[in-house]
């Protein structure tokens, strides 16, 4: 029975590594990350990937509660969050352009609560839907899970290595954020420009014309017409976001 007991107790401490990086993971990496995903069903999915993945490498016999076990810990938590954080940082880029592009149509006040990122406009609100539609479309989800697997094999559980480095590279990707908003929002924002200098002209030659009856439903409607015939190529922007995310993540966590 002590036997039995023994065994059950030193597969709970392997067992418990891969829960702490697909848990972690799972928390911040869309689509998981997002509100539609219950708490439930992340604490499943990480229970069924480390389930899978715990006969398929040897573990090492670390005490969670030494020393060593918590560096191991904090090493296992900082991989997984890591993973997420690299894939935040293109919704972000999501949330700036939509911003930007809302503030330029006259629709800042025109805000919808995220739970995920909280109050943000409706354009943003459009963009992280559309991205994520995207992300899924390409797989993106089968390629994070299988480098959440494949990262036990180049960074074993128990292995030392430089978090100052993997958070200096993280903290490096988070310009990506205000480029990928620029190159987002960069064909709408460039129309709206010409727009508001047009209506420039019009409000110097033609003083008494009301310019805010004119400009606002002028921005709006041209807003809409601009994102919707460059819709085809911000979703291919965003496709070229995620991959290279997905690459910052293969060259900051597998090496």
């Amino acid at each position: 029975m002590n036997f039995f007991l023994g065994e059950i107790v030193d597969r709970f401490y392997g067992f418990i590594w891969p829960m702490l990086r697909c848990s972690s993971a799972f928390l911040l990496a869309p689509p998981f990350a997002l509100a539609a995903f219950s708490l439930r069903l992340r604490i499943l999915f990480s229970v069924v990937l480390a389930w899978i993945v715990f006969p398929l490498y040897d573990w090492p016999r670390i005490d969670p509660v030494s020393a060593q076990g918590l560096l191991a810990i904090s090493n296992e938590l900082l991989i997984g969050v890591s993973m997420g954080l690299i894939l935040q940082v293109v919704v972000a880029a999501m949330v700036v352009a939509g911003q930007a592009i809302s503030a330029s149509m006259g629709l800042s006040m025109a805000n919808m609560i995220d739970p995920n990122v909280g109050n943000v406009p409706v354009i943003s609100q459009l963009f992280i839907i559309l991205g994520i539609l995207v992300f899924l479309g390409f797989g993106g989800h089968g390629i994070l899970l299988s480098i959440i697997l494949e990262s036990f094999q180049t960074l074993p559980v128990g292995k030392d290595f430089s978090q100052g480095q993997l958070i200096e590279s993280i903290l490096r990707w988070s310009s990506m954020m205000f480029l990928g908003g620029v190159l987002l929002s960069l064909p709408i924002l460039g129309t709206l420009l010409f727009i508001n200098a047009g209506l420039g002209v019009v409000t110097r030659a033609a003083p008494s014309l009301n310019i805010f009856a004119v400009g606002f439903p002028a921005l709006m409607i041209s807003g809409f017409f601009v994102l919707w015939l460059s819709s085809e190529g911000i979703a291919s922007r965003m496709q070229w976001l995620w991959l290279q995310g997905i690459a910052m993540i293969r060259s900051t966590v597998l090496g």
